[in-house]
């Protein structure tokens, strides 16, 4: 018999991160070192207070059943984190817990899209950003982000041709500053024009706040909730991942807008029972205990991205400081016009750095690469001097 799989999956490539590691695999049994910039997995432990709860609660036999709902003192911890954090108020309808952000950006359009309506998505932009909605039929349309425009989306533009009573209206909009890949933040003015925008062309944004607490420079990480009108038309992806080393856990929240927020949580009651009870008492460890890791944290990140952004700079490659994220991003050499993958490829070959191509990120990331700041400062500094014997810069 032959087996005949979805048609969508044609359009789904192997994940950049397998090939690249394949790569990796194949230079490091050549003998090679390799300073693997590629996955913005954080190379930081959890607070020893968020191990000891999942480890305490993991003892109890009672917790290995269905959780079947977030546990009510872990939305009242979200509650409070919002208020300080974010100076905003939630209610508990206005929150759902997720199995990470990923996981919720690629549901969340289940709940909220029919097919063939449109959803805009960035380019460049994370890659699940696009790959989420195609899974409820919907579709595709980008909005260009470049470096003329700050990376900002063009909120005229979209309206003109996507915007309320247009042919293609969209829907939905996702949104995320600090942006993975480009590494840009987000001032203020961007979110007052675009909540009101969003209200005038009934366009839904979902907003990924994956990385307010990895932000530069003495930028202040907000949360879209925190405009005025923005429970009127949005939600927002809140993780544990980035900000406390939770990745494996994968719990996250939806905040948000009431309505979005109840109908996802009825989808998801249709496909699962609950996040694991022991990996809740963690997320609720990390929410109400101190946030000086967090902040320590974050001035370690941005230790990294001033030794390798500057430190390229100073090997003739001018790299652009990150303003947020736990990535930096970059055009690629001159030399190398727009083929960024060849780049990559070489510069693996010939020095053992291994970064991200940035066409993985969009058609508008052709010709850039991305950087992971999952290494310490002192092995930058290791394959900077690497680098700069090489002639990959010449």
């Amino acid at each position: 018999m032959q087996i005949r799989t979805a048609k969508r999956m044609e359009d789904y490539e192997e994940g950049i991160f397998q090939v690249l590691n394949e790569k990796k695999k194949e230079v490091e049994a050549q003998g090679k070192r390799v300073f693997n910039f590629t996955v913005g997995t954080p190379d930081f432990k959890p607070a020893r207070h968020i191990m000891d709860a999942v480890v305490e609660a993991a003892g109890k036999p009672e917790n290995y059943k269905y959780s079947l709902a977030d546990m009510p003192e872990l939305i009242q911890a979200v509650i409070d984190k919002y208020r300080a954090r974010y100076q905003v108020e939630l209610l508990p309808e206005e929150i759902m817990s997720v199995y990470g952000s990923q996981e919720g950006i690629t549901h969340i359009g289940l709940s909220v899209l029919d097919p063939g309506d449109i959803v805009l998505v960035p380019d460049p932009g994370y890659p699940i950003f696009a790959i989420g909605p195609t899974l409820a039929e919907a579709e595709l349309a980008t909005y260009e982000l470049n470096e003329a425009g700050g990376y900002l989306p063009d909120l005229e533009a979209i309206a003109s041709t996507y915007g309320k009573g247009k042919a293609k209206h969209a829907k939905m909009m996702i949104v995320s500053y600090p942006l993975n890949p480009v590494c840009k933040a987000a001032p203020d003015s961007f979110y007052e024009r675009l909540i009101p925008w969003a209200e005038e062309n009934e366009i839904l944004i979902v907003h990924d706040n994956a990385y307010s607490d990895i932000i530069y420079d003495g930028r202040v990480g907000r949360s879209i909730l925190s405009y005025e009108g923005a429970k009127e038309v949005a939600v927002e992806f809140y993780s544990l991942s980035k900000s406390f080393n939770y990745t494996g856990a994968r719990m996250g929240f939806l905040v948000g807008n009431k309505t979005v927020v109840q109908c996802f949580k009825k989808l998801r009651s249709q496909i699962d029972y609950g996040t694991f009870l022991p990996v809740q008492y963690g997320a609720l460890a990390a929410l109400t205990g101190p946030d000086d890791g967090v902040r320590e944290q974050c001035r370690e990140y941005e230790r990294r991205r001033d030794a390798l952004c500057d430190g390229f700079t100073q090997l003739g490659w001018s790299f652009e400081r990150s303003e947020g994220t736990m990535f930096a991003w970059s055009r690629i050499p001159g030399r190398y016009g727009e083929d960024d993958v060849r780049f990559v490829m070489e510069l693996l070959l010939q020095t053992g750095v291994l970064c991200t191509p940035g066409s993985s990120f969009g058609s508008l990331g052709k010709g850039h690469v991305r950087f992971a700041l999952v290494l310490p400062v002192e092995t930058i500094r290791e394959a900077l001097e690497i680098v700069g014997k090489s002639d990959i810069l010449k």
